[in-house]
């Protein structure tokens, strides 16, 4: 990829490690190349998985030196070669980039750039990617949740869990979620659920199964299961379902509360996603946006040179309120 002679601000990783890894310097900016877009971010979201992989624990490890970051938005600065769809001046957001996002300006492949509508501004544009599209896949793909089913949407105050919310919601399902804030349960409340519980308060597990009429719940978003898979394991329906969307480590389980239930637990990556599911998963958000459901909740915001405080903020400061973003 050629690169002009012109400077950008772009965070760099050199090492992995903690949350001060991430330098802020002055780069090449780079140029399109064949089927790819050059975008001018005003925003770009900040995902845990960013931390996992800037630590170096992560399955999949990038060259370094690299920039993170997947979900920018921004407008069109230039299309390279065989570009069809955009031009410059177009609004748009992405669910990946070449060169990272944590920068001035992102290089990204065509068929990774979406247009983002005039009914939502940049920030809400950096706060679609992951968190939608892991939703989607977490609700339909994995579970295969119907409408008319009952949801649990386990940290539903956070990017993915508002996603969800929303996008149940829409889709015809019952829907519950927990948070472990008032500013978070009244977030929740707010995007979709029917009801809300704090995942904190004692014997809130008894709670979501009594609002069940001791049925159980069919599926359950789990975001922490390290924590809370346990106890999800009780609060299911026969032949329920929990999708582990995130976990910071192992936790001990009796797999006899999976038995009795005929239960599945079932793993969820992005990564995983093919180009059809994909692809699927952008018509439904943009019938969303359409329509109206799909409004992204903004959290903190950080300036680029505040990655590391992001990067920190996102793993230590318990009671997620919104989409956390870095704004450029």
């Amino acid at each position: 990829m050629m690169a002009s002679s012109k400077l950008m601000r772009a965070i760099r990783v050199s090492e992995f490690g903690g949350p001060s890894v991430l330098r802020l310097c002055d780069i090449a900016k780079p140029n399109p190349g064949q089927k790819q877009v050059l975008i001018r971010v005003h925003a770009c979201g900040v995902n845990p998985v960013e931390t996992y992989i800037r630590s170096g624990t992560y399955s999949r490890k990038p060259h370094l030196p690299y920039t993170p970051g997947t979900d920018v938005s921004g407008v069109v600065e230039a299309v390279g070669d065989g570009v069809k769809v955009f031009q410059a001046g177009d609004r748009v957001f992405t669910t990946a980039t070449e060169t990272g996002g944590y920068a001035e300006y992102a290089v990204v492949s065509e068929d990774c750039v979406h247009n983002l509508p005039h009914t939502l501004n940049y920030k809400q544009g950096a706060a679609i990617g992951i968190p939608y599209f892991t939703a989607y896949r977490a609700l339909i793909h994995k579970a295969h949740a119907k409408p008319g089913e009952t949801i649990l949407i386990h940290g539903a105050s956070g990017g993915v869990g508002v996603a969800a919310c929303q996008m149940a919601r829409a889709l015809g399902m019952k829907v519950f979620g927990t948070a472990g804030t008032t500013e978070g349960l009244k977030l929740v409340l707010e995007n979709g659920a029917h009801q809300v519980f704090n995942h904190k308060e004692e014997g809130y597990t008894s709670q979501v199964t009594e609002a069940t009429k001791g049925q159980g719940v069919n599926v359950i978003v789990e975001m922490l299961s390290n924590v809370n898979l346990n106890s999800d394991l009780l609060m299911l329906a026969h032949g329920g379902r929990v999708v582990i969307v995130g976990s910071r480590g192992p936790i001990e389980i009796n797999p006899r509360d999976i038995m009795a239930k005929e239960a599945s637990l079932i793993g969820v990556a992005l990564l995983n996603a093919t180009a059809g599911e994909k692809a699927e998963c952008a018509a439904v958000l943009f019938a969303g946006m359409d329509a109206g459901w799909l409004k992204p909740a903004v959290g903190k915001q950080f300036s680029l040179d505040k990655a590391f405080q992001a990067h920190n903020d996102i793993i230590e400061c318990s009671g997620a309120s919104g989409k956390m973003v870095l704004t450029i």
